[in-house]
């Protein structure tokens, strides 16, 4: 069982946090990472692209040309596929690219994930996510006193000010517990969690503490 400092936004220690084995200290698989970030990618995808058939392409009522005597291949239609401007055989149409996952599986990519980052040395812990101002100036500040370029940050419930200062910060993203996700956590390289977040963590992780 690993123990991190639980540190002060001044970056300095004021306790500590135990954290279960069974969720940051598991073995790293690098095939149950993609599996997961292709599941999240797969599901953003809009799916809306869609190219018009020979029924749905405008005109072609008129016989482009006669039957005989042009020297081309008979035509019936120029919404033909065959002709320019016409229809497109099996074309792309609106889909969902969306699939499931057990929930098994889906836990067990977000304790890979976590395992990680406590493995790098990239895991921090602090005692609250919470800001008077809500000024995303102010928020950054903070953690660039912390020495931080770019992270996750995580909390148990959202503070208004707080997420709203977060909003500004192109490498920095403000998730609660029930938003976090494997993609996120790999793509900010570094996570800020409170103490209060962990245990909820640790129980969506399917571990009891």
């Amino acid at each position: 069982m690993a123990t991190l400092d639980v540190l002060s936004w001044e970056n300095k220690k004021v306790g500590s946090v135990e954290l279960s084995a069974d969720v940051f200290e598991i073995p790293v698989k690098k095939e149950i990472l993609q599996s997961m970030v292709r599941w999240q990618l797969a599901g953003r995808r809009q799916g809306t692209h869609k190219a018009k058939t020979k029924a749905e392409v405008s005109g072609g009522g008129k016989k482009p040309f006669k039957q005989k005597g042009t020297g081309n291949a008979r035509q019936g239609s120029s919404r033909s596929p065959l002709m320019p401007g016409g229809g497109i055989t099996f074309g792309p149409v609106p889909r969902d690219y969306s699939y499931s996952l057990n929930k098994k599986f889906k836990q067990l990519g977000l304790k890979t994930a976590l395992s990680h980052l406590l493995s790098e040395g990239k895991i921090l812990v602090v005692d609250e996510m919470t800001s008077k101002e809500g000024k995303s100036k102010e928020l950054f500040g903070r953690l660039s006193k912390m020495g931080l370029n770019k992270a996750l940050m995580v909390d148990l419930e959202a503070d208004v000010k707080f997420s709203r200062a977060s909003r500004n910060l192109a490498k920095f993203q403000f998730r609660t517990v029930d938003g976090l996700n494997v993609y996120d956590l790999l793509k900010y390289e570094t996570a800020i969690l409170t103490k209060g977040s962990i245990q909820k963590i640790q129980e969506r992780c399917g571990v009891q503490s």
